[in-house]
């Protein structure tokens, strides 16, 4: 349940829409193809976490495996993910909320997704935390619409046939049906990675090392099903540009396809069943990029005002009001196949370093063979470039800022130390 909690949200209901426009029905195979990769990072991170059971995740295992740059490169490109993520998830929640109101104007969407960040970042400085109870709401909200969705959804995907199937691999926005294909493989590999999430439970739940792997195994294996039987109804009924259409104009392209078969009903749950999501999304990367943010701070690579708790030793409040002001800026990018694209190649990279960390492993600390953190960098490192050239040249750019940032920081902070 933590696990589908932290994966069925921003991708499910609105990644599908941006993946279609790019391959068209081979968005189906694109979603098998990300989660044999994303299973192999998932059980790189179970591993390390088994070893280096400490917030902070590939930002931590970097500077213990690695070196402090790709460690401090790690963390810098896991607030750039997820800060990335959390603002799709801002935006498709007010597209969902807009479209239940009946509002089709999109001046909107902006403003809303700026002002949910802003009150869940004040919620969470309050020390609100995400329960386990609360988490299942959450879950199982999200997967009674979702469910309503194919079962409704399939008889008018069956009545219309392979109509809109076909060609399989569609060009898309692309030129090359290939180049697109490749680029929804990278798009729907961040759909998964709320998997982490489990991985960092290795000091809560009996016997980790059996249970954490099985655990991230099966979570992948019904995200993926679920992830194909709701994009296969979509795209059947609709068809994949009309789909990548409603996610550009809207956010919300579940709610549109579910006016065409179901009415105004289904429509109905289809939001709800994303604004409790995507809500839930928000506020669990709000609390984690802020213990991020909060270890980043305690080494040094972020101002040590960040390292410091509220009054109660619980809140990292000056990480906390970072961390959403950052997600609250890159809502005002109002785009989310910007957003999400950025968050591809960003998130891409963590894991990259993530599979590099899990490799430098010794015999003893190993839990599972080591093809399959070489598996997982190879594809990672592959991906990672069949993003927009826009979105790739800007990550890279970032990394090399965020270098000479780390450089810049221990020689300020240690000057102020010393002094």
């Amino acid at each position: 349940m933590m696990g589908l909690g932290s994966i069925l949200g921003t991708g499910i209901f609105v990644s599908i829409g941006i993946a279609a426009g790019a391959a068209g029905p081979a968005v189906l195979l694109a979603i098998a193809v990300s989660a044999v990769v994303a299973a192999c990072n998932g059980l790189s991170s179970a591993q390390l976490a088994a070893n280096h059971p400490v917030s902070g995740g590939t930002y931590e295992y970097g500077y213990r495996w690695m070196h402090p740059s790709l460690g401090f490169t790690a963390g810098w490109m896991f607030l750039c993910a997820k800060s990335a993520s959390a603002a799709t998830a801002a935006l498709g929640f007010a597209g969902y909320v807009l479209n239940a109101l009946g509002r089709t104007e999109t001046n909107a969407v902006i403003p809303l997704a700026a002002g949910v960040v802003i009150l869940l970042t004040a919620l969470v400085l309050t020390g609100i935390r995400r329960s386990n109870f609360t988490n299942i709401i959450i879950v199982s909200v999200t997967l009674a619409a979702l469910l309503l969705f194919v079962f409704a959804g399939f008889p008018s995907a069956l009545r219309m046939g392979t109509e809109n199937l076909r060609p399989f691999f569609a060009s898309g926005s692309h030129a090359s049906p290939l180049y697109g294909w490749l680029e929804a493989c990278a798009l729907m590999f961040v759909a998964y990675t709320g998997y982490g999430r489990i991985a960092t439970l290795g000091e809560e739940i009996h016997d980790p090392r059996r249970n954490i792997p099985r655990a991230i195994v099966i979570t992948l294996v019904l995200s993926m099903a679920l992830y194909m039987a709701v994009s296969f109804v979509a795209i059947s009924v609709v068809g994949a540009e009309t789909l990548a259409e409603a996610t550009q104009r809207h956010a919300a392209p579940l709610e549109a396809v579910a006016r065409r078969f179901g009415g105004s009903r289904v429509a109905i749950a289809i939001s709800l069943g994303a604004i409790t999501a995507m809500l839930g999304v928000l506020l669990n990367l709000i609390l984690g990029l802020s213990r991020v943010a909060l270890a980043m701070g305690r080494r040094g690579d972020l101002p040590p005002l960040f390292a410091k708790l509220d009054r109660s030793n619980t809140t990292p409040f000056a990480a906390v009001i970072l961390v959403g002001a950052v997600i609250t800026a890159m809502t005002l990018i109002g785009n989310v196949k910007t957003t999400w694209s950025f968050s591809a190649f960003t998130v891409l990279v963590y894991y990259t370093l993530t599979n590099l960390a899990a490799i430098r492993l010794s015999e003893e600390e190993r839990i599972y063979p080591r093809f399959i953190p070489w598996f997982g960098l190879v594809f990672c490192v592959f991906l990672a470039f069949w993003v927009e050239q826009r979105i790739w040249m800007t990550g890279l750019g970032l990394i090399a800022v965020g270098l000479l940032w780390q450089r810049l920081a221990k020689y300020l902070f240690q000057s102020v130390k010393d002094t």
